[in-house]
This record gives C-alpha cells, sequence and structure tokens, in this order.
C-alpha cells in the first residue's frame, strides 16, 4: 500500500489504472470487474426520441458511448450517389433476371434517395456515428447472464449487438470517457435521427424540465406508447400560437371518444364547452354535467339568422361593435349562399344586399346604432322584400326561399330565436333536422356559439367542438366562416376543435387544409388506406407513423405539436368511459345509470368548473 500511495504522488495518473488486467477472447477482468463490450452494427430504419432510453435506463451496470463525427456534405453528396449507384445496380440486375424484389434493397433505395433529397436541399447533414456498449460484473457467470439480458433488450430495440471478438480491450477503451474510438464501426445518421440519438431526448410530450418540479399541466389524453408516461397537453397553455384542435380519424377509430374526453377534462379546468352535435352523441353526457341541451328540429326550438350580437355587461348595460349591421349583412350572404348549395354570383350578391338592407329597414333597424335593440326582422320579411322588388333576380331568389318560409323546412326560422346558448356546456344537437339542413344548422349554431364567444365583457377561456365537419366544409361559404372563426378565435381566448372522419372533403379543398394548418393541436387517429397518401403528405409523415396510423388499434394515435409528436392510447377512467363512450352494446348496458354516479360527478367537479374564479378573488357568475 505504501508502495502504491508513493507511486500515485509520483504519477497521479496512477489512481486510475486498475491493480490487473486480463485479456480474453469476448472480455477483460479489470482488477475483479469483469467487463465485455459489443459494437452495434444494425439499427432500426426510423429513430423516435428517447430510442435509446430503454438501454440508458437498463438496471445493470452498463456503460453507453455515442461517438459522432460530421462528414464534409461534398464528401456526404458523393458517398451518397455511389451508394445510389450500387443500389439501383442491384434492383435493375434482380429484375433483369426476373427475381423476386429484396424488400431490404428496396427500403434503402428509398431512404438513400430521401437522405440525399434533404441534403441537397439543406434540411440536415449526414453523421457517421459509432454505439458501443460494455457491461460489467463480479463474475464471470453473473457477466454471460448480464450479456444475455443486455443483447436481448437491444434486439427488442432493433439493434444488432456484436462482440468485440479478439478486440475486448478496444471495445472497454472505446465506452471509457475519453473520446477513444478504437473500433470504429460506424453507420450514416441524418440530423434527425442524430438528435433523437441524444441520451437526454425524450419520447413525451411536452418533454419534462428536469430543473422544475411542476408538474404537467393540461388535459391527460392517454399514455405514450413509446415510454409507457403519461401524456398531458395544454392547448391554453403559452407559447401557444393558437388553442384549435384538429381530429381526424376512420369511423370506429374513436375520434368522437377522444373529443369527448378532452371536453369533459376541459370542464374539469374550468373552460367553457360549446357542441355541434350532429348524431346526438353527447346528450349523455351534456345531462350528466349539467349542461344545456338544444336540439335543433324539435318544434319550437328556432334560430332566427336575423339577429344582431347585442352583448349584455355584468352593470346590465347592453354594448355591440360599431360595424355589427354590415358584418350581420355579410354574414347573411354566407347564410342564403348555404341554402342554395352554391356561391352567388354577383347579381344575385347586389339583389341580396338592397332586399337585406329593405329588411332591416322595415322593422326600423337603420344606421344609426341606436335602432339595434328593435326586433330582429324573420327570414320571411327578405322573402317579402326581394318578392316585391321589380328585378326578376329578385323574384328568383324570392321562390327559392319558399320552402323555408312558408314550406317543409320552414319550422328552424319562422320566428324569432328561441333559446340563448349559456353554461358551461352547451350542446347543439343537429340529428332531427333534416339533412337539407344540417349544413346550414351547423352554420348558425357557430354564429351563435360565436357571438357568446367575442362578448368583450366575459373572458374566459373556451372550447368550441365541431364533430362531423365535413357537413359545413362541403359548402364553399361554409368552409369559409370556419376558417375565419379559426384564425380569429385565438384573439377571444377560445379554440376551435374540429373532427371528421372523411379526410378527404377536409383535406381536398385549400380552405380544408387552410383550417388544418391554423391547428396548433393535430391529432391523427387510425387512417383508411384511400386516405393515407393525403394525410402523408399533407402532415409530412414518416414511413413509420404513416405505417402506424394504417394499423393503430381502437384509441390509438397520433398527436402532433409544432415539430414534437407522440403516439399515444387514450385513456379513461370507468366513470368517464361509461359518460363517453357510443358503442351500442355497451350503451345498452349503461342506459339505466345510477344517480349516484351522476351526483358525484356533478358535485366533485362540475359545480367548481361552472363558476371560475375571477383575476380580482371573486367568483366570476357570467353577465347579469
Amino acid at each position: 500500500m505504501r508502495a502504491k500511495n508513493t507511486a500515485q504522488k509520483e504519477n497521479p495518473s496512477a489512481a486510475f489504472i486498475p491493480d490487473s488486467l486480463a485479456v480474453g477472447t469476448r472480455h477483460v477482468q479489470v482488477g475483479s470487474d469483469w467487463v465485455a463490450s459489443f459494437a452495434i452494427t444494425g439499427f432500426p430504419r426510423e429513430v423516435h426520441p428517447g430510442w435509446l432510453s430503454p438501454l440508458l435506463t437498463y438496471p445493470g451496470r452498463v456503460d453507453v458511448s455515442v461517438h459522432v463525427t460530421p462528414v464534409d456534405p461534398a464528401t456526404a453528396a458523393k458517398g451518397l450517389r455511389k451508394q445510389l449507384g450500387k443500389l439501383e445496380s442491384g434492383r435493375r440486375q434482380t429484375a433483369e433476371h426476373g427475381r423476386l424484389a429484396d424488400p431490404q434493397i428496396e427500403a434503402a433505395t428509398e431512404d438513400a434517395y430521401e437522405l440525399s433529397d434533404r441534403i441537397a436541399r439543406g434540411e440536415g447533414k449526414l453523421f457517421r456515428l459509432g454505439l458501443y456498449v460494455s457491461v460489467h460484473a463480479d463474475t464471470e457467470q453473473a457477466l454471460a447472464d448480464e450479456v444475455q439480458a443486455v443483447r436481448s433488450l437491444a434486439a427488442s430495440l432493433l439493434l444488432d449487438a456484436q462482440p468485440t471478438t479478439f478486440r475486448s480491450v478496444q471495445g472497454w477503451v472505446s465506452t471509457l470517457p475519453m473520446g477513444l474510438d478504437l473500433i470504429w464501426m460506424r453507420r450514416a445518421f441524418d440530423t434527425t435521427a442524430l438528435a433523437a440519438s441524444f441520451p437526454f431526448t425524450s419520447p413525451d410530450l411536452p418533454p419534462p424540465n428536469p430543473a422544475s418540479p411542476a408538474v404537467a399541466d393540461g388535459v391527460l389524453y392517454g399514455y405514450n406508447l413509446g415510454s409507457q408516461g403519461l401524456v398531458h397537453w395544454d392547448r391554453f397553455g403559452p407559447g401557444m400560437h393558437n388553442h384549435n384542435s384538429v381530429v381526424l380519424g376512420r369511423s370506429g377509430a374513436g375520434k368522437s371518444y377522444l373529443v369527448k374526453l378532452e371536453l369533459l377534462r376541459s370542464l374539469y379546468r374550468g373552460v367553457e364547452v360549446a357542441v355541434l352535435d350532429p348524431e346526438d352523441e353527447y346528450t349523455r353526457l351534456t345531462t350528466a354535467v349539467g349542461g344545456t341541451q338544444v336540439n335543433l328540429g324539435e318544434p319550437g326550438v328556432r334560430l332566427n339568422p336575423f339577429d344582431l350580437p347585442v352583448h349584455v355587461r355584468a352593470d346590465g348595460r347592453r354594448t355591440i361593435a360599431p360595424d355589427a349591421l354590415a358584418r350581420r349583412s355579410l354574414f347573411l350572404h354566407t347564410v342564403l349562399a348555404v341554402l342554395l348549395g352554391r356561391d352567388l354570383d354577383p347579381g344575385e350578391r347586389a339583389v341580396l344586399d338592397r332586399g337585406i338592407s329593405a329588411t332591416y329597414q322595415a322593422v326600423g333597424i337603420t344606421d344609426d346604432p341606436r335602432t339595434w335593440t328593435r326586433p330582429a326582422p324573420l327570414l320571411r320579411d327578405l322573402r317579402d322584400a326581394l318578392a316585391a322588388d321589380a328585378d326578376s333576380t329578385a323574384r328568383t331568389l324570392a321562390e327559392r326561399l319558399h320552402p323555408y318560409v312558408d314550406g317543409a323546412f320552414s319550422g328552424l326560422f319562422d320566428g324569432p330565436t328561441t333559446t340563448e346558448p349559456e353554461g358551461h356546456l352547451v350542446t347543439f344537437g343537429l340529428r332531427e333536422l333534416p339533412e337539407e339542413l344540417k349544413p346550414l344548422g351547423t352554420l348558425l349554431t357557430l354564429d351563435a356559439v360565436w357571438r357568446r364567444v367575442t362578448n368583450p365583457a366575459d373572458r374566459r377561456p373556451r372550447l368550441v367542438v365541431v364533430d362531423e365537419a365535413w357537413l359545413l366544409m362541403q359548402q364553399p361559404e361554409g368552409a369559409r366562416f370556419l376558417f375565419r372563426m379559426a384564425k380569429a378565435a385565438r384573439k377571444h381566448w377560445a379554440g376551435l376543435t374540429v373532427a371528421t372522419q372523411d379526410t378527404a372533403d377536409v383535406l381536398g379543398t385549400d380552405l380544408g387544409k387552410a383550417v388544418v394548418n391554423n391547428a396548433a393541436t393535430q391529432v391523427l387517429l387510425r387512417q383508411a388506406s384511400q386516405a393515407i397518401d393525403e394525410i402523408t403528405s399533407v402532415f409530412d409523415l414518416s414511413a413509420g407513423e404513416r405505417q402506424f396510423l394504417l394499423s393503430a388499434d381502437l384509441g390509438q394515435g397520433l398527436l402532433s405539436a409544432g415539430t414534437q409528436r407522440v403516439a399515444f392510447q387514450a385513456l379513461a377512467s370507468q366513470v368517464e368511459h361509461e359518460l363517453v363512450t357510443s358503442n351500442p352494446a355497451e350503451l345498452a348496458d349503461h342506459d339505466a345509470f345510477k344517480e349516484s354516479t351522476v351526483d358525484s360527478v356533478e358535485s366533485r367537479d362540475v359545480d367548481e368548473a361552472a363558476v371560475p374564479m375571477g383575476d380580482d378573488g371573486e367568483l366570476d357568475l357570467g353577465p347579469a
């Protein structure tokens, strides 16, 4: 011991020199420590952030080293051209001899072309990466057991771990914190794959902040399929460009289930919600939480599109925007276009604008804002004004309005508005409406909700849920209204949720794509093979994400927020599941809800959500 201490004083680095080193074929014995090293020679085709976490968090003693060397762009381009030449030559030879194509060669060729394009566009760079693993144990038998466990774990990650046979010392040194790579078994990685391989990346969304003691905030969507961690996301959180969301999935993928689950958990957080429900799927949930149900199409339920958006402040005074009458006139152009099922030509717009002005003036509403509180006219009044016009175009429009004034579709418009949407959850049921009126019913409902959202005297976070949005997207004017709402919702502390199963109707138009692009939160559930190409193009999906969406189970999806994406499985408690499920077999079993269950939901959660706390510490009871 004295001799060793003397040696350490003379040479400080001697403290790091082992007492003995025995070199074997596939292992080294460093003092009493047995070490076996491996080089990773095979990698999965695609990697996601945090993909190395299972290996880094292995419970035994394992050293993992990553050696990275950047490749000059010119050298990378030359190497890729050479590699593509080899791959194409092999493919042509296979085709000339009539052999079956090798799937691995085909995949490698596609990857090489894609990587070459990204490097040429300057979207990434090429790197050489070496990944080495050293396993430690106290005895030779324990080392054999640990080696088998680590290699099995690597195989589950699609990693091919090969022992550094006859180079065991070089393999061990390559995993020491010395920056030496004595094995030099490298694999080409692009920028994205290298970033995902960084040891501190996480597959969770949003990435946890190790320096912050705060717990995850937002709505619980489910658990992460990559890390088994919980997926929380706050659409109203700081840094969000907007609060909109789009949910796309084929029929039966769990789209409405996920939307209702987010809705219910948003109520817990004090967010006010309005729902456009085309199939009465939200009725049970609305009843359970004490919300307001408005069923359009039932006798006595009417929405007057001529109503001016007059707001009532907390002190009881009425307010209105200075351009409210002009905006309402423009909205009526949209209403007529949806009613007629086509865009209006310039001549029809001119006649209609003249008729709308005459209709308002007939009931005493003029450009003077003091007249805007008078009772609004009805669709019948507009029809009469157009019929009295000498222009043949006006009379033609009046005739087209006959079914909605005196005919089979007049029930929704034959009187003043009967219901004002108020409450922490308001659901507008559209199932009772005739198919011909559902696009218009959706438009009028959105307009009624929008008046409440834009009330400057009642600011609070709100969600507007449009289920089966394709009903409105089929009409150009309806799509434009939805797009304007998506762009303006952020200014009023509101988020628009658009959910649809007919992806082609949404992504098939420029306006539909614009609605999707204006959603900071995007959720993709299982997709049909007929629509996956369009989905892949619009959302820039990788091959792995594309395959995941084609084979996803019920409730599984891809949550995309900015540059971050995470695959998740929706998760609900038993009570939540009973409230949000639309499975006919389960609904038959749960039709008779226990009163105690409903009472517990109402008393525990909804009362607090319905009366949010204001900035001054007082309970905000809404406008007078």
